[in-house]
């Protein structure tokens, strides 16, 4: 990847410092974005969010890796993001006025050993997008590398309902939530099993949410709260045969 020196001497700036009123909104907030995954994004699939193929799952190749700063430890994964690229700072790298929704679907880790203007993009406090390559490139010239971008969150807009996937074995379930609306994450999450009560769930990873609880044999209803405090119950939607690894999908969706 060919960094210009234009680019470095954009890295070294304090970029959270410049004053951008009359640019954008003030719901716009400052970043970078650099990308990774090849032409075709092949090389995002999995990740720290647990999507898997983000081609069967329906994520495709708008996606990106947050930078800690965002990632929430894995509580953003999911949510949506309008970028754009800063042609104020870096006319000869922007693709002027173009504006990208992506989805997070991965964490991009700090690498200490580098400092932020020598490939330290993710480390802390830096706010980073690296993005899947097919997405930077409709907001950014290939050469630049790394851009300064303006973001704010988004509403998702999927197909269909909310999906769950169980894996994990006898006595702990792990849940994988997919094909989240309108905030795209969730913040709670509880199953309910035909012969229990209502069970909280914890995150185990992205979005991958975990029960102790011996569930085998049951119809299992989940409720979900996202992170917009919206509650949506999901009654009965995996009926009593259900076995691990089988994917359910509902009607319900999050507005």
């Amino acid at each position: 990847m060919e960094f210009s020196r234009f680019c470095l001497i954009l890295l070294a700036m304090n970029f959270m410092a410049i004053h951008v009123s009359g640019l954008q909104p003030s719901r716009w907030l400052n970043a970078f974005a650099t990308f990774y995954g090849g032409s075709d994004a092949a090389g995002t699939m999995g990740g720290a969010c647990g999507y898997g193929n983000l081609y069967s799952q329906g994520y495709g190749t708008n996606t990106a890796a947050l930078s800690t700063q965002l990632f929430g430890n894995g509580a953003r994964c999911g949510e949506c993001y309008q970028l754009t690229c800063r042609d104020d700072l870096a006319p000869q790298w922007c693709k002027k006025g173009v504006k990208i929704t992506v989805t997070a679907t991965n964490y991009c880790p700090p690498n200490y050993a580098l400092p932020n203007n020598a490939g330290g993009w993710c480390n802390p406090p830096r706010k980073h997008f690296d993005m899947a390559q097919p997405a930077w490139e409709k907001i950014g010239i290939y050469r630049a590398g790394i851009i300064p971008v303006m973001y704010q969150r988004v509403p998702c807009v999927k197909s269909g309902g909310v999906r769950f996937t169980i894996n994990g074995f006898n006595y702990w379930e792990l849940v994988l939530v997919t094909n989240v609306a309108g905030p795209g994450s969730l913040k709670s999450m509880s199953v309910k099993g035909s012969k229990t009560k209502y069970l909280p769930m914890t995150r185990n990873w992205g979005a991958n949410w975990q029960s102790s609880a011996f569930l085998n044999g049951q119809a299992l209803t989940f409720r979900a709260t996202s992170t917009d405090s919206q509650t949506l119950i999901f009654p009965n939607i995996v009926n009593s045969n259900w076995r691990f690894g089988q994917t359910f999908s509902s009607s319900v969706q999050f507005s």
